[in-house]
């Protein structure tokens, strides 16, 4: 099984009011230190083989696990795991301990910063990993603040060509897509000689193989957040005891709100061509606030037959979602997919692209597009909702086993009616999981 490497040599100077005189790593969530959440979703899933980076107050992490083959003061159980320290007597930066453990890394290794609090699905993360074959594959997903977020710029095929940091200059538009300090890294990027002083991993190793084919973005939905603030302190240990955490692993099967995009989410305008007439209706912001605290998938499904009609090309429909994804993040909102069937049955219009003027399986009412992002994302259809304004919006949800909700007026056989989408958050999504 693959060995993970932990850093757990932060100081956590942001976050010193709540806990001063420990490591980061040992703050308690729940009444055990992170670090211990941390090793036990890796030993869970079989990843038993640790190397755990220390620095500041290196001994009382030490003290608290051992080797891993102890109880846990907190609960009394095995740790169940292995555990090899390597002690930082001078600051190496994030990356130059690895320099320096480079004989104990024979393959391919997790790297995880131990001061932020998951659950994901390694196991999904590592196969995604090997499929790619690169050198190094992050852990990427979107998150309530990403204008102030380092962001990961990726092709189609999940290759990462851009990273950007907070200082770098960003485009006017962009998809959430945050860097979430999980990697699966190859040993051969520390291969070399050793060099001194302090290494960092983003700048110095990881950035300069943007663009090269050789690093790959993982976007997932999983739970990982930082606890570098006080508040994002406050609401990790919120999402623990509501047990969002556990739930957000793809292990567990997800809830969704599939919601259709023109008319939902953006201004009617007929069919949308030009990015300057994309703006979001009232409320939506909130609404998918809403739904990414209530522990849901917020999931777009949308017909986009402008693509087949040669209206608007793929790359034109791209940068209207990233405006979507933009405004949204602006507001503390986020959404977790995006799908659109590119598809039109009906021949005849100039500039169309004849390869997607066919009948296809995922343009609603068909279901198709809840079906791909149900595999995707290991979703129960039966316990989520689909939300739009049309007649084929329901007729999907209902073929796809959803509950229908319907904005507006019209009889379609809805399960509900809402006059928005706030308006069915507030008063249907939230009563139900109250």
């Amino acid at each position: 099984m693959m060995k993970a490497v932990l850093m757990a040599g932060g100081r956590g100077t942001r976050i010193s009011s709540v806990a001063a005189d420990i490591p980061k790593p040992m703050i308690k969530i729940a009444g055990k230190p992170v670090l211990e959440h941390e090793i036990a979703c890796l030993a869970r899933q079989g990843f038993t083989d640790i190397i755990i980076t220390v620095s500041h107050l290196a001994h009382v992490i030490i003290d608290y696990f051992g080797d891993g083959s102890g109880p846990s003061p907190a609960t009394g159980k095995p740790f169940g795991v292995h555990i090899t320290y390597f002690v930082e007597n001078e600051p190496l930066g994030n990356a130059g301990a690895l320099f320096r453990l480079r004989h104990l890394l024979t393959e391919d290794f997790l790297l995880l910063n131990a001061d932020a609090l998951f659950d994901v699905d390694f196991h999904r993360f590592v196969a995604y990993h090997r499929e790619k074959g690169g050198l190094a594959t992050l852990f990427t997903h979107p998150n309530s603040h990403p204008y102030d977020s380092g962001l990961i710029v990726t092709d189609g095929e999940g290759g990462v060509t851009q990273w950007l940091t907070k200082e770098d200059p960003r485009p006017t538009f962009y998809r959430n897509c945050v860097n979430a300090g999980l990697h699966v890294l190859s040993p051969r990027l520390f291969d070399g000689p050793v060099p001194q002083g302090k290494v960092d991993l983003d700048r110095g190793i990881l950035k300069p193989l943007s663009g090269t084919g050789q690093m790959f973005a993982y976007q997932s939905p999983e739970y990982v957040k930082d606890m570098g603030t006080p508040e994002r302190y406050a609401a990790v240990c919120a999402d623990f005891e509501r047990g969002t955490v556990r739930q957000k692993n793809l292990q567990t099967p997800q809830r969704a709100v599939f919601l259709d995009r023109d008319g939902t989410l953006n201004r009617y305008v007929g069919f949308l061509r030009d990015i300057d007439e994309f703006s979001l209706l009232d409320g939506v912001s909130e609404a998918v606030r809403r739904i990414n605290a209530a522990g849901y998938l917020a999931i777009v499904v949308t017909n986009q037959p402008v693509i087949a009609r040669g209206e608007v090309s793929v790359g034109e429909l791209d940068e209207i979602h990233r405006k979507m994804e933009t405004l949204l993040g602006a507001e503390g909102a986020y959404l977790d997919a995006v799908y659109y069937c590119p598809h039109h049955p009906h021949r005849g219009f100039e500039g169309e692209v004849a390869a997607l003027k066919i009948e296809c399986d995922c343009r609603k009412p068909k279901p198709g597009l809840l079906q791909r992002a149900a595999r995707d994302f290991n979703i129960d259809l039966s316990a989520s909702f689909m939300v739009g304004d049309s007649e084929a919006d329901i007729l999907a949800g209902k073929a796809a086993g959803c509950t229908a909700v319907l904005l507006g007026q019209g009889a379609y056989q809805q399960d509900i009616t809402a006059p928005d989408l706030l308006h069915f958050v507030k008063f249907d999504l939230e009563g139900a999981t109250s």
